[in-house]
């Protein structure tokens, strides 16, 4: 018996939002036995449960109540991958492993923004 199967995951105020091809909704866990559950455990279960892999699911901002055994958050399923690379903030897609971050210091950043703004509209 895993932590994920002593807890019971519900969501509710689902909703399928077309314009960022995702389905939304508040992820209910009932953990009564454990402590919280990792969020790789939820987002496998949240998959199964509505049959698509568990790289399109994005889980977030979940709270505890207090004295323990429930936990409220949010839940992001996207149609596709390259859907939720193209509308998810970088840091979620961070956690997942979907983007890095680019490198270097800040005063690198900006010579190379610098020099990119130099040669724009010319043709390289």
């Amino acid at each position: 018996l895993t932590m994920a199967d002593s807890a019971t995951i519900r969501t509710r105020k689902f909703i399928t939002n077309r314009l960022l091809a995702r389905r939304q909704m508040v992820v209910d866990i009932i953990h009564p036995s454990t402590a919280n559950l990792a969020k790789a455990d939820v987002r496998d279960k949240l998959a199964k449960m509505y049959k698509t892999t568990s790289d399109c699911v994005f889980v977030f901002g979940f709270r505890t109540a207090f004295g323990g055994g429930k936990s409220t958050g949010f839940g992001l399923i996207y149609d596709t991958v390259d859907m939720a690379k193209k509308f998810e903030p970088n840091y979620r897609l961070q956690r997942h492993g979907l983007y890095e971050k680019p490198t270097g210091s800040r005063k690198q950043k900006k010579e190379k923004r610098r020099r990119v703004k130099k040669v724009r509209g010319i043709k390289k």
